[in-house]
């Protein structure tokens, strides 16, 4: 079985039906990959990466001060 990165599959056969179910299988692990894809994208974003430190600083600078 030959591995096609990144290619959409096509499992109709030109009468319009499934090749096999095997098939299938291999296309929703396709999709399941090309989503992890996008998801090690977004991690390894910089932006992405310092969200809890803003939201930290974010947090100080909007609490309540405390009376003295």
């Amino acid at each position: 079985m030959k591995v096609f990165a990144n290619v959409d599959w096509d499992l109709s056969t030109p009468s319009g039906n499934i090749a096999s179910w095997e098939q299938v299988s291999i296309a929703v692990l396709m999709d399941i990959r090309r989503e992890l894809r996008t998801l090690n994208a977004l991690l390894a974003c910089p932006n992405f990466a310092t969200i809890p430190r803003t939201l930290r600083i974010i947090s100080r600078n909007t609490a309540k001060r405390r009376k003295t």
